[in-house]
């Protein structure tokens, strides 16, 4: 076709452009605002507290000092405290309230907890390093959410008791470590939320928790590898967490639901055991066909099933490695974002006595996108607790406390006894 041809082509005739303008006035009739998800928001927003959020303000001024006298806004301090500005401050989980002191975590309705820990890697290492990095990018976050309508800090209580201290280059110790931790949390009330590390420390996390009740737990898992065989390279490694959580008496394996299973990063062996203790696994193609809903109701049922209390766990590689790079083991195929977050917030809704977020490796992330996307599962899932008047329905089942020993120190460390005296 010459020029002059694809010229003419282009020429609307009258007709067209009768009904271009009609289409065009058509779109002036919009649907009833009322019924959209964002205006009932708007509206839902006004009824959800305020009172902590001056109390907050209110504590910055008496821990920061009152501001510069050219500072208009008389709540903002000299030192920053709280959550504001987002790129100041010393990053806890959200600028959540750090519990120094760990007894304190009874105080609160849920307490995070880092473990920085990557014994348990067999391909990439660095997910020790995972809680600095989830912990520094949660900075970029509010406490509250739009489209559910709550504001965690209104609504709930949340401390960051910093990190368990495990043992390089050994498992078992550091296993230990990290079991006594999370029971010490779960036995207080609180909900314990662990930052990995690698997923080695789903056993520990997992048995912290079953070591605090007789009750039986379900485990929901999030990832695209089974980690479900025994060993691997002779040592209790992060593809084998729910073959040593589902050996616990109160943690039965016909309850461990896996979403997103597939790919060929599966060991055989995995396979093997998952086929022998008859667990439920749900590929990615399971959940593309039946879709989001039907996943979340398959999995309650099957996870919930003659239970008392679900355990979520989380492995980040279960999302596409395009938007989750720094992992330790990356895997086309995975979940899109928003699949990833409407499945967490839905198996949350029904209450879980425990949430692991793992496999986050910074020295392998994309401007911090993987940490970014780590820091929205947890908040999601305690926004879908809060949400569902789910937060601390696990308590009523914690009927074995257990009760650990501390060391005795009177006084505040590097601490001088008595303020100095200037000017003498």
């Amino acid at each position: 076709m010459f020029l002059h041809d694809r010229d003419r082509s282009r020429t609307h005739h009258p007709m067209d452009l009768k009904g271009t303008i009609e289409a065009r006035e058509k779109r002036h009739h919009h649907p009833d605002l009322t019924k959209l998800a964002g205006w009932k928001a708007m509206h839902l927003e006004a009824d959800l507290p305020e009172g902590r959020m001056e109390e907050e303000r209110q504590w910055a001024l008496r821990m920061g000092l009152t501001g510069a006298d050219s500072i208009e806004d008389k709540s903002i301090p000299t030192f920053a405290r709280g959550e504001l500005p987002h790129f100041a401050g010393i990053n806890t989980f959200l600028k959540a309230p750090y519990a120094e002191d760990v007894l304190e975590v009874a105080d609160y309705d849920a307490t995070v907890l880092g473990i920085p820990f990557d014994g348990g890697t067999t391909y990439r290492p660095g997910t020790r390093f995972g809680p600095q990095g989830v912990r520094k990018i949660s900075a970029l976050y509010t406490p509250y959410n739009y489209e559910i309508g709550v504001d965690l800090r209104e609504q709930m209580t949340l401390c960051d008791a910093g990190d368990v201290f495990t043992i390089p280059a050994n498992i078992e110790k550091s296993f230990d470590q990290i079991s006594r931790a999370v029971s010490h949390v779960a036995s207080s009330g609180s909900l314990p939320i662990m930052i990995g590390g690698d997923h080695s420390i789903g056993f520990p996390c997992v048995r912290g928790i079953a070591e605090c009740t007789s009750k039986k737990i379900g485990i929901v898992h999030f990832d695209r590898h089974a980690d479900i065989q025994e060993k691997d390279l002779d040592e209790r490694m992060h593809t084998t967490p729910w073959f040593h959580s589902t050996n616990l008496p109160n943690v039965p394996a016909t309850n461990l639901v896996q979403i997103g299973i597939g790919g060929w990063q599966v060991p055989r062996e995995a396979v093997k055991v998952a086929r022998e203790r008859n667990t439920n696994i749900i590929t990615m193609g399971d959940m593309e066909k039946m879709g989001i809903d039907k996943t979340i109701e398959m999995a309650l049922e099957m996870a919930w099933k003659d239970v008392d209390m679900v355990y979520m766990s989380f492995d980040i590689d279960s999302i596409d490695c395009g938007f989750v790079p720094g992992t330790g083991w990356p895997e086309p195929g995975g979940f899109l974002p928003r699949e990833a977050l409407a499945l967490a917030s839905g198996i949350a809704a029904e209450g879980i006595c425990g949430l692991e977020l793992v496999e986050v490796s910074p020295p392998y992330d994309t401007s911090d996108i993987t940490a970014l996307m780590g820091t929205r599962v947890i908040v999601d899932v305690l926004g879908a607790l809060v949400s569902n008047g789910k937060l601390g329905a696990h308590k009523k089942f914690i009927d074995k406390p257990v009760s650990l020993p501390h060391g005795e120190f009177n006084g505040r460390r590097w601490r001088n006894d008595g303020p100095h005296k200037v000017g003498v």
